[in-house]
């Protein structure tokens, strides 16, 4: 009778387990940020860029100096999500193989069978991208662009929740390939960690005496949740006047002095989707104008090439971009 009893409330217990209320968006985004930053401390607004990429179905180039946390950060949010996660190490001698896949002739079946390479995945460490050729780097466009690769003639889906996060040091270090257009393009955001304060530093000391801060990161949300925050993104309302504010912005880098090749169409959209992110992580269920401004940056100046005129200059993507927002007028 007492087995019985214990049976009966152990099962009741699991029921009540089961019925617990799935965690809304903003919980979803609260708890990544909150897991993140056990690790990366001090940069809540670069994690809030982050994950609003992942959020808007977007990629993201993380570029900075050498020992800043690009890699730390990468692993901390794969960490989060109960999720698959690989990690590529791009060097000069990798092949494109190497991240796609091969077909390799089994002897046994007389038939070639297909080896996944770790581009199916839910979310990919593309670590010092640019330091592979541009032949290895231009294996990820498909993959980022279409959630697909092609390989021996035949195209293979990729999971539905597909993240790259590359890092890169900046191409003026020695040993580099810069990434071409095309392949910058197909990032959503592009980001920068930069060195902590004096006394973040001493924290981040602090916090590696005994072990790795990583050690402490467990999965805090599902794919699943991931995949629902993504469907809550799309229901965020944007006005007509707001996507037109949109376009005329990536219009005018298009234009301004110095430019040879402007933001993209892909830019647009990619910065309409992350600020309706931003918008649905701030508890709002439409974008406004402050959420385009602060998405701005990250999301066009990437995409813009410079006129070797305008470098010797001292002109950037980034004050160009910071312009454009100044003399666009912002809808009322």
């Amino acid at each position: 009778m007492t087995s019985a009893v214990f049976i009966r409330e152990a099962g009741a217990d699991a029921s009540r387990r089961d019925r617990r209320p799935t965690p809304g968006p903003r919980d979803i985004f609260q708890r990544l940020l909150d897991n993140i930053e056990l690790v990366i401390q001090g940069r809540t607004p670069a994690l809030r860029k982050l994950l609003a990429a992942l959020a808007s179905d977007g990629h993201v180039l993380l570029e900075d100096f050498p020992g800043t946390g690009k890699t730390t950060l990468a692993k901390a949010l794969a960490r989060s999500i109960d999720a698959r996660f690989k990690r590529v190490q791009f060097t000069p001698d990798l092949l494109p193989s190497d991240i796609l896949g091969v077909s390799i002739y089994s002897q046994s079946d007389q038939s070639f069978q297909f080896h996944e390479g770790p581009v199916f995945t839910n979310i990919l460490l593309a670590d010092e991208i640019n330091r592979a050729s541009p032949r290895t780097q231009s294996a990820l466009l498909e993959a980022m662009g279409e959630g697909q690769v092609t390989v021996d003639g035949d195209r293979r889906r990729l999971p539905e929740l597909f993240f790259v996060i590359a890092t890169q040091n900046p191409v003026e270090f020695r040993g580099t390939y810069p990434l071409p257009e095309a392949q910058m393009d197909r990032f959503a955001l592009q980001l920068t960690l930069g060195y902590v304060s004096p006394e973040q530093e001493v924290g981040i000391l602090s916090a590696h005496e005994e072990n790795h801060p990583l050690e402490r990161v467990v999965p805090c949300v599902s794919s699943a949740d991931v995949l629902a925050l993504k469907e809550a993104v799309k229901r965020v309302r944007i006005s007509e006047e707001l996507k037109r504010y949109v376009v005329d912005l990536a219009g005018a880098t298009r234009q301004a002095p110095g430019i040879q090749l402007g933001a993209s169409p892909r830019g647009s959209i990619a910065l309409m989707k992350a600020a309706q992110a931003l918008a649905l992580f701030d508890g709002l269920d439409f974008v406004t104008p402050d959420k385009i401004q602060e998405m701005a940056v990250p999301a066009l100046a990437h995409r813009l090439a410079l006129e070797p005129q305008a470098k010797f200059s001292g002109v950037t993507a980034v004050s160009i971009v910071r312009e454009v927002l100044k003399k666009i007028p912002v809808p009322a």
